[in-house]
This record gives structure tokens, sequence and C-alpha cells, in this order.
């Protein structure tokens, strides 16, 4: 064979084999944004609303929807808590809401080379990048977007919402703020979100008090706006810009162990925006990285951050300068100011012979409370450890709290009276642990 023929044939031989290599080449990932949840929620929709027996919408939805739906639907309703019941109930009320939401959740398969690109952009900004999977998925509105380890879970009912939708059959608060959330053209911001959510996936779980809660999300939405180069599409983000009284409030709250009135909830405050939590985290994650000289490293910090060690995440914080004093001064004034338990009539807290036969305890406060939040939990002894308790009433000046009780002989009793107790003005008392044991 001459030399001419030997190079058709390779030629020949290359085209031949080439259709097979481009099947095997890589191509663009998109395995990592799973959307066939979307597809399964409407089907099982179109057959729901032509059934008007609830017991069998529900037998629908459970074995079109939820039985072969994907890994992501079955931990975002783990994790939001979400029942057949509960989608069926919200299909059944609000029929023209799910209508006009319809066609845009059915856009996610286009979307998702559009996420993909988000990834890869946040990839750049943080080449340590662990992979994780997206899925859109309908829930019942308690969440546009969440994790769970490596996966991120995606409400598309409110994440792929805009200005459009009907939200005409809501009422009160659950109204106000679909309308403005809506208002916002979500499913624009849909990228941002999702890469939001993927830097969640790559943080360390955070301690459950809500300094480091904000500013866990505050890193998130930090890094995604860096990663997309875009602006928030949060309010809080500006509105905090704009009004120092923010901060000042947060100063005087960061310790509370309740957390609905800055973060995850539409629950009213004195500014009249929600999440406003979110600023705070995200100012004080822009503060590090602009002071920062090696841009870079700041992400990985921020990422990164080790929330299990409490005493370095205060530390971090306090070289960001963002607060005007130092977290621990912030941690004292915030005790200083609490009220607290001032005694038990009944018995000295620790006591071990008290009567079984005793029927009340009475909590006496160090100021006045509001005299109608209560609060007790089980300590480190679990419910062995929690006393039966059958009612709960105040004194006339709110001074202290009575509750009725049935104890056992020869017992340990060992419960929490929590911040849940608070002033007029909304402050809490400082956790007290009550201890004590019955005589035989």
């Amino acid at each position: 064979m001459n030399s001419y023929k030997r190079i058709l044939m390779k030629t020949y031989s290359f085209l031949m084999l080439l259709p097979i290599l481009m099947a095997c080449s890589p191509k663009p990932d998109q395995s990592n944004v799973i959307t066939d949840d979307i597809d399964r929620f409407w089907e099982a929709y179109d057959l729901i609303t032509k059934e008007a027996d609830s017991v069998i919408q529900i037998r629908i939805l459970d074995s079109v929807y939820i039985q072969p739906g994907t890994v992501g639907l079955r931990k975002i309703m783990e994790v939001r808590d979400y029942s057949a019941s509960e989608y069926v109930q919200l299909i059944n009320q609000y029929p023209q809401f799910w209508q006009s939401i319809r066609e845009n959740t059915l856009k996610s398969k286009k979307i998702a080379s559009e996420l993909n690109e988000g990834i890869n952009k946040f990839k750049q900004l943080y080449p340590e990048l662990r992979p994780a999977s997206i899925y859109f998925t309908i829930g019942c509105m308690r969440t546009n977007g969440t994790t769970q380890d490596s996966l991120v879970l995606i409400g598309s009912e409110l994440a792929m919402a805009d200005s459009l939708i009907d939200i005409s059959e809501f009422e009160g608060r659950t109204k106000d703020w679909l309308e403005t959330y809506f208002g916002t053209n979500p499913i624009n911001g849909l990228v941002l979100l999702n890469v939001h959510e993927y830097v969640h996936t790559q943080q360390q779980p955070y301690f459950d008090q809500l300094l480091y809660k904000v500013l866990y999300e505050g890193v998130a939405e930090f890094v995604s706006v860096l990663a997309m180069n875009q602006p928030s599409l949060a309010p809080a983000i500006e509105f905090g810009k704009n009004n120092p009284k923010v901060r000042e409030k947060f100063e005087e709250e960061m310790f509370y162990e309740r957390a609905y009135e800055w973060i995850w909830s539409s629950y009213p405050n004195e500014f009249g925006v929600r999440d406003l939590g979110y600023y705070i985290g995200y100012a004080i994650a822009e503060h590090h990285y602009n002071q920062a000289p090696d841009k870079q490293k700041a992400i990985r910090e921020l990422i990164e951050l080790d929330y299990s060690n409490t005493a370095s995440v205060d530390y971090f914080i306090d070289q960001t300068g963002f607060f005007t004093k130092p977290i621990s001064q912030l941690r004292k004034e915030d005790q200083s100011r609490r009220p607290s338990v001032g005694e038990i009539k009944e018995f000295r807290n620790g006591d071990t012979s008290v009567d079984p036969d005793l029927k009340e305890m009475t909590i006496v406060f160090s100021e006045q409370l509001n005299g109608y939040n209560t609060g007790v939990n089980y300590s480190d002894m679990g419910e062995e450890a929690f006393p039966e308790i059958t009612g709960v009433t105040w004194s006339s000046d709110s001074m202290s709290c009575t509750f009725q009780l049935g104890l056992q002989p020869d017992k340990s009793y060992k419960f929490w009276i929590t911040s849940n107790f608070r002033t007029k003005e909304g402050v809490p008392i400082n956790p007290y642990l009550v201890a004590f044991k019955t005589v035989e």
C-alpha cells in the first residue's frame, strides 16, 4: 500500500471513529441540575384537579409525585416537613396561583444550563469547590431554596415567581410578603439564588445562635453576588446599608435565642423589612473582603469558617470592625440588660428533699415581664427529668409565674425556664436551669 492510500485509510478510520469519540467526549455538565420533579408535579396536579375526593387526591399526589420523586424532593419534604395532605390543601385553596405559576416552573430545563454557568463562575472564585447537585422541586410555599448536605433544594413555586403571578387568593401577612417578594421578580435572580444555596453546601454547620445564623447566610449571599457580578435581590441588603439603626438594633439582640424577627420569617419588626439578618452577615463578609489584600484567600476564609469554634468566629467578626464594640463586650451588655429568675418560692433550687405532694412551683423574676409569654424545655436529662405541668398562671403584677405540677416520689427533675419569658419590650430573660429531687 503506497503512502497516499495509507493516509486515506487512516483518515477514513478516524472519520468512522469520530461519532464515537464525540459521543464519549465530555459535554457541558448538566447532570448536577435535576428538574424531573417539576413535570411529575404537574402531572399529579392535572389529575388532582379532576378529582373531587380529597382522599383520592392525596393518593394521586403520593403515587404520581412523591413516591417516584427524586432524592431532592424527599429531602426538601423532610427539611420543611411537607406532607401529601398539605400539598393537596394548597392546590385546592389557591387554584389561580397554581395556574399562574405553572408556565414559569416549566422553564427549569432551559435555566439548567444557566445554572451550570453560574456554578462555573463560583468555581473560578473558589477553586476548592466540591461537587453538589441542584434539584428543582415544587414545595408547600415555605422555602424558595435550602440545602441538605451536598444537595441544593429549590422550591420552584416561590423561586420561579415574578410580579405577574396571581396572589389574589392569599390574605394578611402572607399576601403582603408574597407581593413584596414576587415584586422583585425572583425568577430573574434564580441563578444567583442557586449559587447562594450552592455556597451553603461548601460551608460548615453553624452554631445555633442568631449571630452565627446571619453570618452563615450573609456569607453565602456575598459570595454569590461576587461570583455572579450582580447586586443582591434581597431588599434587606440595600435597606441595611442605608439605615445604620439596623446594626444598632442587632447589637442589642444578636444573642437572643429567637431569630424570627431577623431571619427566615415575615414576623413584623420596627423596620418593616424582613430578613434583615441577611444584611448583617453580608456586611460582615463585605468588610472582611474589602480589607483583605489577598481576595481569593478572603473568600476561602469566609466559606470555610469553623462555626463550631465560636471563639474563633467571634475573633474573626471583631477583626472586620463591623460592630461598634467587641463581641465579648456586647455579650456582657446583653446579659446585664436581661431580666433573671430571682428565686423559686416553694423550695431552694437544687434542693434534694422536695415534697412529692407539692402542687405548685412559683418562679419569681427580677423585674416585671409581659404576663403571657412562657417557656420551659428539656435539659440534658431529656423528657425523663421533665415534670408533669398541668397549668400556668401569672401574678397580677407579672412579677411571677406559677406552674401547676404533678410530681413523683424519689425522682430527680431538671429542666430549663427558657428565654421565651420576656418583658413588654421583648427583652428575654436569662435562661434558668431548675434542678431538684423529691423524697420517697
